[in-house]
């Protein structure tokens, strides 16, 4: 495998479990798709620079691991630009849903595409991710509702990973919402996300499972089985809990070990503590909660002080969250959430892989042995990039040690 010696950038590791992870005047080895050396640049042996076939000289950049993005709708066909003006005009994200907007419009504009279609959008939305320093992104499926159509887009999130130098981790989001051919028959649809599971887990296209529990969603009991399905196929889950009522499905998804929870406005003390009891990973959206201009702050200090991981991402979605720039996601979370930016930078890196189940392939942070996905930035220090925003900064991106064009 090739070695490339990579010098003279200042380095934001977050290989430790706070701080930083500070590397001024660093050098960076990698060997292959891993990281082999990280430090002062002055201390770099000898023997590690002689084995290098290439030198780039990073020039003072500030160099952090690339960006994980934990949690994304990448696959879809349409918009939703004119509930957007009818939220403006008083209508709420509940009210749309019910009268047939929300996820079911862009179910029909999906079900609608051929997947050449739906594989350029998605490219197109990576691409501008990538451009943002993001080395890894989940793509759940639910916009399809029906076996056919589920696989489809999740061949299609498959199919990203293949075209671009991009990782992809595929979730299944059947459980999303409930199709017009299944209206009043909940109980049947759950039916028939469990019977369509194995049978998509056995094509290879499922990583993890989640669910949209909620009021509009489905009910703890309907979710309970989605998690029962998922676990009898050794599937992980996650879910969408929280996010406008305390349906209590963080105390549910903690239960069968989730690898995360995500949005968690109305989050209680009995969701904080499950999910600290269990490891899960607090994905917070600032983008869904500033789009649909809700008030309702998730229990950011209750986490912090339970000790349970905050992570950050997107939620890439055409309804509620329809944004490409994990930096401002960074920034939102920082003066809307009141996270500090170290703690937005390990919701984009370190707490992003454990949400992903990541974090034992060494995703999410730079030390030896972790893998050699990195971003260098015209920056002289991480926090500027929380700082500022509507900017772009990104100098260089690498991934498996090698450089990544993000043109597009």
């Amino acid at each position: 495998m090739e070695v490339r010696l990579w010098r003279h950038g200042n380095v934001a590791s977050f290989s430790e479990a706070s701080g930083w992870g500070w590397h001024e005047d660093a050098a960076l080895v990698t060997e292959g798709e891993r990281l082999l050396w990280l430090g002062a640049d002055r201390a770099l042996p000898a023997p590690l620079a002689a084995r290098a076939v290439d030198e780039i000289d990073l020039g003072g950049a500030c160099v952090t691991p690339g960006l994980i993005d934990c949690h994304t709708h990448l696959v879809y066909a349409g918009d939703r630009a004119r509930e957007f003006e009818l939220r403006l005009q008083g209508a709420s994200y509940e009210e749309i849903a019910r009268a047939g907007g929300g996820i079911r419009s862009t179910v029909a504009a999906t079900r609608a595409a051929d997947e050449s279609t739906l594989l350029q959008g998605a490219l197109g939305r990576a691409r501008t991710l990538m451009a943002e320093g993001v080395t890894t992104l989940e793509i759940k499926s639910g916009y399809g509702l029906s076996e056919r159509d589920e696989a489809r887009c999740l061949a299609v999130a498959r199919r990203v990973a293949e075209v671009l130098p991009i990782t992809v981790r595929t979730t299944f989001l059947g459980a999303h919402a409930l199709p017009p051919e299944f209206e009043g028959r909940a109980d049947a649809y759950v039916d028939a996300v469990c019977a369509w599971m194995p049978r998509l887990a056995g094509l290879g296209l499922v990583d993890a499972v989640d669910a949209f529990c909620e009021g509009i969603g489905f009910s703890p009991a309907q979710t309970r089985r989605v998690f029962e399905a998922a676990r009898a196929l050794g599937l992980p889950v996650k879910l969408h809990a929280e996010q406008l009522s305390d349906q209590h499905g963080a105390v549910l998804a903690a239960e069968f070990g989730a690898l995360s929870c995500d949005h968690l406005e109305y989050l209680g003390d009995d969701g904080v503590a499950a999910m600290a009891r269990a490891g899960s990973v607090a994905v917070l959206l600032p983008g869904a909660f500033y789009f649909l201009r809700e008030s309702k702050l998730p229990p950011v200090a209750a986490l912090r002080a339970a000790g349970v991981p905050l992570a950050l991402a997107t939620d890439h979605n055409p309804g509620s969250s329809p944004t490409l720039s994990p930096l401002l996601m960074m920034n939102m979370a920082c003066t809307l959430f009141r996270l500090t930016p170290e703690e937005a930078w390990r919701g984009f890196t370190v707490n992003a892989a454990r949400a992903l189940g990541l974090s034992a392939q060494g995703h999410g942070c730079l030390a030896a042995g972790a893998r050699a996905d990195f971003a260098a930035w015209d920056a002289g220090h991480p926090r500027e990039l929380v700082y500022g925003f509507g900017q772009r900064p990104l100098l260089q991106l690498i991934r498996g040690g090698r450089r990544v064009d993000v043109t597009h």
